[in-house]
């Protein structure tokens, strides 16, 4: 605690345990004096905790030892010098004027002092974060970032590279799961817990219908969730026979809160009874199941590889499989012509009609042809040639 001449105080400064302190009580300090020291394992900010434990607690989202205590709100930071059940109190105070309290402990080292601005979701003290006050306080987003950037930060520790999206599926199967708040028009059951897709299919199933606030000479019920298309023949019919039509209102939409499971948990939770008990708690799994008449519908590869059929990927897809082929004789017939247009086109030697040779053009002749000129040599070589004398007398 400093205080001037006259006895004000001026400021705080809160020390954690085993800090050394330097400053004499009752000595005059200036600004930049050593106050103390802090212990060196006391002033590292970082989690030393590594390896295969360290990533077990982030997918399991389970809550650290001695968590740090993240701001709710955006705001200017108070100090209150008093303790409450052996805590310190920190004041977030926004320019709203809302405050936030948030319950320190005395061993803590602080990250803020008083009238730093702090942001929502940024640390107070020392210590890691827990995921699921990232989740409430700064959303889906922050937590899924943080997840990832803290796994990687595992890996890269031991120069081991792995590329985000092989975190992030996993991560996105943890944050599946949606509890319902406030039901609205919906069939929901408030508190239930499930996949944010069919919260979503159930919102959207709300657009294209309309609550009855007067039914007018309708059969509808007030109150009742009608199709759009519905009321409007309906009304139509009314119309033409002179009636008054019913009206309606755009329906009120569920909301729902994001849930934070561990992938223990939120494998056990899968759409899929089979896909399910085959990882853990499987007399559970299937006594719940049996208990509830469920009936799994095969859309993932887990339940399709231990049932032994195709997995639905590629062409394993149902819209592969229940599709049919029809051959049409025409089409069939159409494309083989359509092919020997294009062979006969392209190598006409090869599947074109062989061509004719090519005729001699005729050459009218009103002369008799002279006779080749020869020269001396040819003339010798042409000549017939007569018998020698000792040819003749050897007859004789």
């Amino acid at each position: 605690m400093l205080e001037d001449a006259d006895g004000k105080i001026l400021d705080f400064y809160y020390l954690p345990e085993k800090a050394h302190i330097e400053a004499i009580e009752g000595s005059q300090v200036v600004a930049g004096t050593l106050l103390a020291k802090t212990p060196r394992e006391v002033s590292g900010t970082q989690d030393i905790t590594g390896g295969l434990p360290r990533v077990t607690e982030i997918f399991e989202a389970r809550k650290p030892k001695e968590p740090a205590v993240i701001a709710e709100i955006d705001g200017i930071v108070e100090l209150l010098g008093e303790k409450r059940r052996g805590k310190r109190t920190i004041i977030v105070r926004s320019e709203s004027g809302i405050e936030r309290e948030h319950l320190v402990s005395h061993g803590k080292h602080l990250r803020v002092h008083a009238g730093n601005f702090v942001r929502a979701g940024e640390a107070l003290v020392d210590g890691p974060l827990v995921p699921h006050d990232i989740l409430r306080i700064s959303g889906e987003e922050a937590v899924q970032q943080y997840l990832v950037r803290e796994i990687q930060n595992v890996y890269r520790s031991q120069r081991v590279e792995i590329n985000d999206k092989h975190i992030e599926i996993i991560v996105a199967q943890m944050l599946r799961k949606v509890s319902v708040t406030s039901v609205g028009d919906t069939g929901l059951l408030p508190g239930s817990v499930m996949d944010k897709f069919e919260f979503r299919a159930a919102n959207e199933a709300l657009t294209r219908c309309l609550k009855i606030t007067e039914k007018g000479d309708s059969d509808f019920d007030e109150g009742a969730i009608v199709p759009i298309e519905a009321l409007e023949q309906v009304n139509a019919q009314i119309e033409a026979l002179g009636g008054e039509p019913a009206q309606g209102i755009k329906p009120k939409s569920a909301t729902a809160s994001t849930q934070l499971l561990g992938i223990t948990k939120a494998a056990v939770q899968s759409a899929s009874f089979i896909s399910a008990a085959s990882f853990q708690e499987t007399t559970k799994v299937l006594t719940e199941a049996a208990l509830a008449g469920k009936i799994d519908p095969l859309v993932g590869l887990k339940e399709n590889v231990i049932l032994g059929h195709l997995v639905p990927a590629g062409t394993g897809f149902r819209t592969y499989q229940d599709s049919e082929v029809r051959i049409r004789p025409e089409a069939l017939e159409a494309l083989k012509v359509e092919k020997e247009s294009v062979l006969s086109r392209r190598f006409p030697l090869l599947d074109g009609p062989p061509r004719e040779a090519a005729a001699v053009p005729d050459i009218a002749v009103s002369e008799p042809l002279a006779e080749p000129t020869l020269t001396p040599l040819e003339e010798l070589f042409s000549a017939p040639r007569e018998p020698s004398s000792s040819t003749e007398s050897t007859d004789k």
